[in-house]
């Protein structure tokens, strides 16, 4: 399945003159993800990996943790009118034994991912759901190999080049190799297929790694990688106050403004070995 890329004939303007051509653009549809047959949530996003889509958002939901915890992920039936399968839904059946998320699943849902909830609420809830300790992960970086993972990342970015129009998120190891790049046009999307792949590969949790990620560190990109035991976040552009006070609350390395040979670290500096 290859939706990723949508084309469209547009008119260009420039300063030696107009020009029709067709134009590359990253596609953007709706996924509606089920639990064990119940509607849980509408993300919209890049069409590609979305296994690891769902996988990713139920880790950062606190809702399952290894890769034994889901039994089955399958599309189901959403025809369009000529009778094809849009695939843009899916049914994540939990393992025996895996409880499901208490209350609503809707309602959940919403209270972790809105604007409506306060951020001692949020950073209660992740504190209390969270099933890997970071703080005392023993990762160090250079800021060398952090300044070089800005470059890195948008190396393995083959849509971006084409479209100019995803976010992504790379996981790297302390030397800087880079262990899994996903893109989509929403950044929690992508992190989150980056987590779901390490569940489905039992590699959780993501201890002694690095998340780097295009854009700006928020809350829920924090949130997400502490949920996955991801001891340290760097962005190209800055944090959010509640980003920096999950990461302080958390143990976790926030690293912002990676851009050259400078950054800005806001939370975690003792893992920066050669910082002075």
């Amino acid at each position: 399945m290859t939706r990723v890329i949508a084309k469209r004939r547009i008119l260009r303007v420039r300063e030696a003159g107009h020009s029709h051509r067709v134009d590359s653009l990253a596609a953007e549809e709706p996924l509606e993800i089920r639990l064990n047959g119940r509607p849980l949530t509408v993300t919209m996003r890049t069409p590609g990996d979305d296994f690891d889509l769902a996988c990713g958002f139920l880790v950062s939901e606190g809702v399952v943790g290894a890769a034994g915890d889901v039994s089955t992920i399958r599309y189901c039936a959403g025809a369009t009118v000529d009778g094809s399968n849009t695939y843009n839904v899916l049914d994540v059946r939990l393992a025996p034994g895996v409880p499901e998320p208490a209350g609503s699943l809707e309602r959940n849902f919403y209270t972790t991912s809105s604007c409506g909830v306060c951020g001692k609420a949020s950073l209660d809830a992740v504190r209390t759901v969270a099933r890997w300790e970071v703080r005392d992960d023993p990762l160090t970086l250079s800021a060398d190999v952090v300044a070089a993972l800005p470059g890195r990342l948008r190396e393995a970015q083959r849509v971006f080049d084409r479209t100019g129009g995803l976010h992504a998120a790379g996981l790297f190891t302390p030397g800087g190799e880079p262990l899994c790049v996903r893109e989509d046009v929403g950044r929690h999307n992508a992190v989150d297929k980056l987590v779901g792949w390490a569940l489905r590969a039992d590699r959780l949790p993501l201890r002694e790694s690095v998340l780097m990620v295009s854009g700006r560190a928020s809350f829920e990109l924090v949130q997400k990688a502490v949920m996955a035991g991801i001891p340290a976040l760097a962005a190209v552009s800055a944090p959010s106050s509640l980003a920096v006070e999950l990461a302080a609350e958390s143990g976790l390395t926030l690293l912002g403004f990676v851009r050259g040979t400078s950054m800005n670290v806001y939370t975690g500096e003792h893992r920066l070995h050669d910082a002075a």
